[in-house]
């Protein structure tokens, strides 16, 4: 149900929570441990950021840290962060109501909000313990590099 796109972006952030409690991990590691391009993962992370999930620190030790707690991130926030803002504008458009209008796009409106209540209910501390219970392997963050 959700994009791909969402679905590294609570992968990230889980990556942050785990591996950056002691120094903020660089968008480097995060995209290389997801096999992505740096420059393609950087968006995705500006979002998370602009959102307040996400906190950028800048310099040869900077990176990425959690912006709230763990306990106070919830899917729907990631889920929401990503959410392009065109499409909440098409969701939201009145005038002539065809079938799509007014019939499809209340229902599928209806069944996102039922769905995203779900994800509200289930915040990164949950899948955190998760992840510990289960004795996932962290790994080593890829070491970024600074050049001057």
């Amino acid at each position: 149900m959700l994009p791909r796109r969402t679905l590294l972006a609570v992968a990230a952030v889980l990556d942050v929570a785990r591996l950056g409690r002691a120094n903020p991990l660089p968008a480097k590691s995060l995209a290389a441990r997801h096999d992505l391009a740096p420059r393609q993962f950087e968006t995705l992370l500006q979002a998370l950021v602009r959102a307040d999930i996400l906190k950028s620190l800048r310099g040869p030790h900077g990176g990425y840290a959690l912006a709230r707690e763990r306990r106070r991130i919830s899917l729907g926030d990631i889920a929401r962060a990503l959410e392009p803002a065109k499409a909440r504008a098409a969701a939201s458009r009145s005038g002539k109501a065809g079938l799509l209008e007014a019939v499809v796009i209340p229902a599928v409106n209806q069944a996102t909000a039922a769905f995203l209540q779900k994800l509200d209910a289930t915040s990164l501390e949950a899948l955190y313990r998760q992840a510990e219970h289960l004795d996932i392997a962290v790994g080593s963050p890829v070491e970024g590099d600074f050049n001057i």
